[in-house]
């Protein structure tokens, strides 16, 4: 089965034709620049067998960009999908796994749309585009938010009145889910542990996004993101977490403009407003060595972004307890060594020793750079979420082909 990955952002498009159950891509790519015209044409980068072309045409939606990713697959009979894995950020309370997409489960998903406004709405205009289009093509709908279904009640549950949780949906969601139940998985088979025993802290620490999460015995029960993706760390425009006043603080500052304060907090804040220079943690850790006050400044963004980290990973370890591991991964997980040696400083309490040069050379992945004798491994993974999309979405339609609904054996 050729499962071909659809992940949809604001502008954009990625995607991945995947065969499976192998797991070899055999094509991929991303649409740019969907939606109405800017200062650069929109492209399409398409890559088979690691030679990539662009393409410069004109996509005034992500369904016109789907049908320019098929017209391109369609061109080689080899690189024929079979199945549609989309990637939705948000599943709201409804989707606790994969789903098969049908017009329930779109009616269903409809509402999501105000709780991920810049991916879910494009993501289910695909879904409905697809269905229309291509109809005998399967689709699957696999959440972000699905791996953190299993988050304990008292850990989800904000301390709200019951109209607002409950009418509302106002509740702990959890994100990175994909990505963070990848690593997981991949954690467990570097250790040679089922996974249903699995006890770790994921730490997906992305050049943009970032959250750790909590795994015991295979599940997730904690997550820094909640109802959306703003709390928790220290992102790169996020502030994370802030005290509830300060939002209200800027309502009142920004004369009552809701998405006034949207934009400060999600795309003004965080390392780039710490910083002034730039929202990359990367950039940031160059010019922390410099004379004068713009390196304080520097440090200090640093040493927040660090903090924040620290205090969770702490928590998370003492939530989990007897962790097996400590998994960094994505851009600055697995790139930045300087972040996973401060991060696990003084960590033996909790069992972690680092070996620096180890650290150091880790570039080629997955990795352990704990010590020989360190009870809590430290391993680095390169997440690969198309690749987990991939696995649910094929996952899905076995399990429809094998239901007696579908006319399969029980």
């Amino acid at each position: 089965m050729n499962v071909l990955v659809l992940n949809c952002g604001s502008s954009s498009l990625k995607y991945r034709l995947i065969a499976m159950p192998e797991e070899r891509e055999l094509a991929g790519g991303e649409a740019q620049r969907i939606g109405p015209k800017t200062a650069e044409p929109a492209r399409l980068l398409h890559r088979v067998e690691g030679r990539e072309c662009s393409v410069q045409v004109d996509m005034a939606d992500h369904a016109a960009a789907f049908e320019q990713v098929m017209r391109l697959l369609d061109a080689a009979p080899r690189l024929h999908a079979d199945a549609l894995g989309h990637r939705v950020v948000h599943g709201g309370g409804a989707f606790g796994q994969a789903t098969r997409v049908d017009g329930p489960v779109l009616e269903q998903l409809a509402p999501t749309a105000e709780m991920a406004p810049l991916h879910n709405p494009p993501a289910i205009r695909l879904m409905e585009a697809c269905a229309a289009r291509y109809p005998a093509l399967p689709q699957v709908a696999v959440f972000d938010t699905a791996f953190h279904a299993t988050i304990p009640e008292p850990a989800r549950t904000y301390a709200l009145p019951r109209s607002l949780r409950e009418g509302l949906g106002v509740r702990k969601y959890g994100f990175h889910g994909t990505s963070h139940r990848f690593v997981a998985e991949e954690a467990a088979r570097i250790l040679d542990k089922p996974f249903g025993k699995l006890n770790a802290v994921s730490c997906h620490l992305g050049s943009g996004g970032a959250s750790l999460c909590a795994v015991r015995d295979g599940r997730s029960i904690e997550n820094t993101m909640g109802y959306s993706p703003l709390q928790g760390l220290v992102m790169s425009t996020r502030s994370g977490d802030l005290d509830p006043a300060v939002a209200l603080r800027l309502l009142n500052g920004l004369m009552g403009d809701p998405e006034a304060v949207d934009r400060r907090l999600n795309k003004q804040s965080g390392v780039l407003a710490l910083s002034g220079f730039s929202a990359d943690i990367r950039d940031v850790l160059t010019r922390t060595n410099e004379p004068g006050a713009e390196a304080d400044r520097m440090r200090l963004a640093c040493d927040v972004y660090l903090w924040r980290i620290r205090k969770y990973l702490g928590a998370y370890l003492t939530l989990v307890g007897g962790a097996d591991a400590v998994i960094f991964t994505d851009t600055i997980g697995e790139g930045v060594p300087f972040v996973r040696a401060t991060v696990c400083a003084d960590m033996g309490v909790f069992g972690l020793e680092l070996d620096g040069a180890r650290n150091r050379a880790a570039d080629r992945l997955p990795t352990d750079v704990a010590t020989d004798d360190s009870p809590v491994r430290i391993l680095v993974v390169a997440t690969n979420e198309e690749l987990a999309i991939a696995r649910e979405t094929h996952a899905a339609l076995d399990c429809a082909a094998a239901s007696p609904a579908a006319g399969g054996n029980a």
